[in-house]
C-alpha cells in the first residue's frame, strides 16, 4: 500500500500577520505548525477552557486572532486563525 503524502497546500510556508505573529512568530511556517504553535501556546498558558475542553479562552493576544471574541470552539479558532495567514 503507498504511504500518502501529506497534502502540498498544508506544507507550503504561510506568512502570519501582526496578530498572529505575536502567538507564533514571525516567520512563514506551513499551515500545520502553525496549529501546532498555537496549540502548544494554549496548553502553555492554560486556556483550555475547565469545564469543556473542546473551548478556547483567550488571553490578550489570542483575542486579537479570535476577532475579539473572548471563547472560540477548537472548530471555530481553526477558521479563524487562518484568516491571519497569507
Amino acid at each position: 500500500m503507498a504511504k500518502r503524502k501529506p497534502n502540498p497546500a498544508f506544507m507550503k510556508p504561510m506568512q502570519p500577520d501582526a496578530a498572529l505573529a505575536a502567538v507564533v512568530g514571525s516567520k512563514p511556517i506551513p499551515r500545520t505548525e502553525i496549529t501546532k504553535k498555537i496549540w502548544e501556546y494554549i496548553k502553555k498558558n492554560n486556556l483550555q477552557d475547565a469545564k469543556d475542553r473542546r473551548n478556547i479562552n483567550a488571553d490578550d493576544k489570542l483575542l486579537k486572532v479570535f476577532n475579539g471574541k473572548k471563547q472560540v470552539s477548537m472548530f471555530e479558532m481553526t477558521k479563524l486563525v487562518s484568516k491571519h495567514m497569507s
